[in-house]
């Protein structure tokens, strides 16, 4: 009997063992596997959604530096930990590739569009186009459009301007947002009482309330090739995220948010 009891505790001893040295194990295997990204300020309402559409099907989560093009691309070079780089230009990408702070040169995935945005209760004559909207502006008031020299909307706005002839204005009259959604948020606040910003952000249901806009014609404009790129010392869980944002079903939700497909 007492060796039966003996035999019995060193089993039981043995149990106890094998769970407190699996538990570890098993804790860390239950951690939600997290992915850290930088993306131009334009994605903010499409990333949303593919960033929730991701999670449901495979539980990874996707923690986003959003900013201006030039400004990440730049950070990036300067050693901001982040795996993947989803840019709103092309130029921004291959100057980390020329740097060598890629895995390739990257992919196009999506086009982008540009919107005339005022706000809601605004008298200008929106629906005519950006040339008169301008000449219908007071003296003191602002146009809004992100920075030029780093947000490629910027660059593409002022394109715009030009070459409807609205253009170029004043210092006193146009007001530069350090990113896209900097310059859009201007006029959603009546900061500013017009301005050009990304179509996409002119349709999210979040401004709907704020602004009224006009998608603008893509031949007042160079092409708005987006790239995206993943960085070196991207993990798997990065990959296939890179992977699904090509996908046919994510695509369909580029399209909703206003992007065009990739050309």
């Amino acid at each position: 009997m007492r060796e039966l009891g003996f035999n019995r505790f060193q089993n039981d001893r043995r149990c106890l063992l094998l769970v407190s040295c699996a538990w570890p194990f098993v804790a860390k295997a239950q951690a939600p596997v997290r992915i850290k990204i930088a993306a131009a300020s334009n994605l903010k309402f499409v990333l949303a959604d593919l960033m929730g559409l991701y999670k449901q099907q495979t539980g990874v989560e996707v923690d986003v530096n959003f900013g201006a093009s030039g400004n990440l691309a730049r950070q990036i070079l300067q050693g901001l930990p982040v795996e993947q780089f989803i840019s709103a230009d092309e130029e921004r990408v291959a100057e980390l590739a020329k740097a060598g702070r890629t895995v390739d040169a990257g992919q196009r995935y999506a086009q982008g569009r540009l919107a005339l945005v005022v706000p809601q209760n605004s008298a200008l004559p929106l629906m005519q186009g950006v040339q008169a909207t301008v000449k219908a502006m007071k003296p003191g008031d602002k146009f809004a459009i992100a920075n030029p020299a780093l947000a490629p909307y910027g660059l593409a706005a002022q394109q715009v301007l030009q070459r409807t002839g609205a253009g170029p204005l004043g210092t006193q009259q146009l007001v530069l947002g350090e990113n896209i959604g900097q310059a859009t948020q201007f006029v959603a606040t009546g900061a500013a009482q017009a301005g050009i910003t990304a179509l996409a952000l002119a349709t999210a249901p979040e401004l709907t309330a704020s602004l009224r806009f006009v998608p603008l014609p893509e031949a007042l404009h160079a092409p708005l090739h987006q790239r995206m790129v993943l960085l070196q010392g991207a993990g798997s869980a990065a990959r296939d995220w890179h992977r699904f944002l090509l996908s046919p079903a994510a695509q369909a939700v580029w399209v909703r948010h206003g992007y065009g497909l990739p050309q």
